[in-house]
């Protein structure tokens, strides 16, 4: 009689740290302070509740699936762009392929004239936050008017009870050019730098990760020379090709979604993390499949046209091994 073989589920000492734009997840509500008129059921878009639930159900399978491969289980941490409000990431969290990871939210309203946020997704029973706060970013559009852009959101918490400080971005967009608004990218790398300093000089062996939508190559001047210094290291460098990136814009590969973390995430020691593998999380399901833009993200908007996709950037997301 042949032998019956088991197979069970393997549990591993992996662990994912992802970062997602989520394009414009709004809700269907106005809200008088922000411009969010764009995202209203009586708008051009025709944003409604069929498609805000159909967006929140495909994000949630996206995340659900990053770096699943290795790790065998949902990312233990998401920072995530282009939120409207915490009501949206509790819809996320509560989303058919989400609501049994038991998810926590991190999350503050930015200034941001379109009332867009950052925000951190954690799993409770892997990671367990000390402290948070949303740092300001300050910049000025070239006549001197402050330009009200997302903040910095700085979570400090423990990773399987190790302590890691975790910074979630959204730099200030290329719409009125890439050059133009340079400075205003390299602006918000020196806060960033300005708050590692505060966490090195309270702690020189401190662990950080670095993260978002930095609108910026990782070859860019302001990622490259004023955030990535001697102490950091980005796994994104060597990620990005003429065939791929997080994001496509006039038939060319960008890599603005990165994720960049303390050098001693290299160290192998009993108890702690360190860096084993980065990726894009590029699966065919969150592609374009036909077509020109073909390979490109499967989006939810063209412009005013609808698509019923994800998101106009792939994840991104690195993988830490738990030295048990």
């Amino acid at each position: 009689m042949a032998k019956k073989i088991y197979f069970t589920k393997k549990k591993t000492n992996h662990y994912t740290v992802a970062f997602y734009n989520l394009e414009n997840l709004f809700d269907t509500k106005d809200d008088p302070n922000t411009l969010d008129n764009d995202f209203l059921p009586n708008s051009e878009k025709r944003w409604n509740r069929k498609r805000y639930e159909k967006k929140i159900f495909k994000l949630g399978t996206a995340i659900s699936n990053i770096g699943f491969s290795k790790s065998r289980k949902a990312p233990v941490l998401v920072g995530v762009a282009e939120v409207e409000n915490k009501n949206v990431l509790e819809d996320l969290i509560d989303s058919k392929h989400l609501k049994q990871k038991e998810y926590g939210i991190v999350h503050y309203d930015s200034p941001d004239e379109r009332g867009i946020d950052v925000a951190l997704l954690y799993q409770k029973q892997f990671f367990e936050v000390i402290n948070s706060k949303s740092v300001q970013l300050l910049v000025d559009n070239d006549n001197g008017e402050r330009d009200y852009t997302r903040d910095i959101l700085w979570v400090t918490g423990k990773l399987n009870n190790e302590e890691i400080h975790i910074l979630i971005n959204h730099w200030p967009s290329r719409r009125d050019g890439a050059e133009l608004t340079a400075y205003k990218r390299v602006t918000a790398a020196e806060r960033n730098r300005e708050i590692i300093n505060q966490i090195t000089n309270e702690n020189p062996d401190a662990k950080i990760v670095i993260m978002g939508d930095f609108n910026d190559d990782p070859s860019s001047e302001s990622v490259k020379k004023h955030l990535v210094q001697q102490d950091l290291f980005n796994p994104m460098e060597k990620l990005l090709t003429r065939y791929r990136g997080s994001a496509s814009y006039k038939s060319q590969w960008n890599l603005f979604d990165q994720i960049v973390f303390s050098n001693n995430f290299h160290k192998y020691e009993s108890g702690k993390h360190c860096f084993s593998d980065a990726s894009i999380f590029d699966k065919d399901f969150l592609k374009i499949y036909k077509g020109r833009y073909k390979g490109t993200p499967f989006r939810t908007y063209a412009g005013r046209k609808y698509k019923g996709g994800y998101s106009d950037h792939f994840p991104v997301y690195i993988r830490l091994r738990h030295n048990l």
